[in-house]
C-alpha cells in the first residue's frame, strides 16, 4: 500500500467499497459505524458479522446491505463524473469535520478537496433574504475570501446563493449540497454550482442520482457546521432551517456570529434572539468575524478504530470495555435489558440530546451510547446529526 502524506497507508479499493456497503446499510448511521469498525477492525468482518448482531438487537428483518457490484457501479459513475469518494480517516477527509462525534463515515466530492480542509466559515440565512441581507451576505463573504478563508453554505436560494458568489472569484468557496453531485437544486443554481465545482468543491453525503428530500437536508447542515470554525447567520427566521445549522454549530463548539436585522423583520427574530440570550457573537464587518475565530487548525487525528490499539470483541451486552462515540472506554457492567427499558422511556419521535438523555437516566455516557447504538441496530431508534436521538415511527 502506499502512503498518504501523512504517513496513513491508503486502504485498498476493497475495503473501500465494504466500508462504503456498510456505510449505506440501514441501521448503521455514523455512531454504530465507527463502533462496528473498532470491535471488528475492518468493513468486511463487520458486514459479515452484521445480521446475526442486527437480529440480536431485536430486528425481526435482515439488513438489505449493498452488494459489491452495485456500489462498484457507483464508484465507477462517480469517477466518471471527476468525483471522489472520501473516507473518514483519509488523510484528505474534511479536518474540522473528522473530529465531530457523528463525522459522517463517506463523502463524495467534486473540485477541489483541499477547500475542505481549510480554515472555513459557513454562512446561512433566509431564503427569501432582504436585499440588506443579501447585500451584507456578498460583503463579509468577499471580504472573508479576501482574507485567505474558505466560505461554505449550502447553495440554498437568497443568503446561501450570494454567499457562494461572492466569494467565487478567489475560488474559495464550498457547497454543502443536500442531492447527489448530478442533481441540481435549486434549479436556478446550475450555472453557479457548476462553476463551484470547477473552482471550489462540492461536497454531499448522498449517492449519485440521489434527489434532494427534506430528510437529507440535516444531513447538508452537519457539513456546514462541521467543516467550518464558525457560521454566521444572516437573516433566520424563528424556527428555521438556519437554527438548526446553528444550533449543530454550537454542539460542535463551533464559533457563532449573527448579523443584527430589525426587530420588525421576521426574518431577523431567530437571529436576534441568539444575539440576546448571548449564544453568538454580534457581527457587523470582517473584523469581528476575524476576531471571534480561531487563528489555527487543530492537528489532523486518525478515525477511532485507527486509534484503536486491539479491537474489541463483539459486544452482547453493555459490559467492559463499551464504546463512546467509537472510542474504547472502561465501563461497569449494566444489564441490557434494564438500561434499553429505561433509554426507550426518555424517547419518542422527537429528537432529544444524547446528554439529556445520559441526564434523566443516570447511566454513562458510554452505557447510553452502546444501548442507542444497539437499539438503532435493532431499527428502534435513529441518530440525527447534532448529538440527537429520536424513536421512529414504527
Amino acid at each position: 500500500m502506499t502512503a498518504s502524506p501523512d504517513m496513513r497507508p491508503v486502504l485498498p479499493a476493497a475495503d473501500r467499497i465494504d466500508i462504503l456497503r456498510l456505510a449505506r446499510t440501514t441501521g448503521v448511521g455514523p455512531i454504530n459505524f465507527a463502533r462496528l469498525m473498532t470491535q471488528y477492525g475492518s468493513a468486511g468482518t463487520a458486514l459479515a458479522a452484521l445480521p446475526d448482531r442486527m437480529r440480536q438487537a431485536g430486528r425481526r428483518e435482515d439488513p438489505v446491505i449493498p452488494t459489491v457490484s452495485r456500489m462498484s457501479d457507483e464508484l465507477e459513475r462517480l469517477e466518471k463524473l471527476g468525483g471522489k469518494m472520501l473516507v473518514r480517516g483519509d488523510a484528505d477527509y474534511p479536518l474540522l469535520l473528522s473530529c465531530i462525534p457523528d463525522a459522517p463515515p463517506v463523502l463524495f466530492t467534486l473540485g477541489d478537496i483541499r477547500k475542505l480542509s481549510m480554515r472555513s466559515v459557513g454562512i446561512v440565512g433566509a431564503r427569501n433574504a432582504s436585499a440588506a441581507g443579501i447585500r451584507m451576505a456578498e460583503s463579509l463573504s468577499a471580504e472573508i475570501a479576501h482574507s485567505g478563508l474558505c466560505v461554505i453554505s449550502g447553495l440554498a436560494r437568497g443568503i446561501d446563493s450570494a454567499s457562494h458568489a461572492a466569494a467565487l472569484h478567489t475560488g474559495l468557496t464550498v457547497a454543502a449540497i443536500a442531492g447527489g453531485l448530478d442533481h441540481v437544486y435549486p434549479h436556478e443554481n446550475a450555472s453557479l454550482q457548476q462553476q463551484i465545482a470547477e473552482r471550489g468543491c462540492l461536497v454531499t453525503e448522498a449517492l449519485l442520482g440521489t434527489a434532494p428530500q427534506a430528510r437529507h437536508f440535516p444531513r447538508r447542515n452537519r457539513l456546514i457546521a462541521g467543516i467550518s470554525l464558525g457560521c454566521l447567520i444572516i437573516e433566520a427566521t424563528i424556527g428555521s432551517g438556519t437554527l438548526i445549522t446553528a444550533d449543530l454549530a454550537q454542539s460542535y463548539n463551533r464559533e457563532l456570529l449573527v448579523v443584527p436585522g430589525s426587530p420588525l423583520d421576521p426574518r431577523s427574530r431567530g437571529g436576534n434572539q441568539l444575539l440576546k440570550t448571548g449564544q453568538a457573537t454580534l457581527t457587523e464587518n470582517i473584523v469581528d468575524i476575524l476576531q471571534a475565530l480561531p487563528s489555527a487548525l487543530p492537528p489532523r487525528e486518525a478515525a477511532p478504530w485507527q486509534r484503536s490499539s486491539a479491537h474489541s470483541p463483539p459486544l452482547t451486552g453493555f459490559s467492559e470495555p463499551s464504546i463512546a462515540w467509537g472510542n474504547p472506554v472502561s465501563e461497569n457492567w449494566v444489564e441490557p435489558d434494564l438500561a434499553q427499558k429505561t433509554v426507550c422511556s426518555l424517547l419518542s419521535v422527537t429528537p432529544v440530546a444524547v446528554d439529556e438523555v445520559v441526564r434523566r437516566c443516570q447511566f454513562s455516557v458510554s452505557v447510553v451510547l452502546a444501548t442507542l447504538a444497539e437499539l438503532e441496530l435493532g431499527g428502534v431508534v435513529e441518530f440525527v446529526p447534532g448529538g440527537r436521538v429520536a424513536l421512529l415511527p414504527n
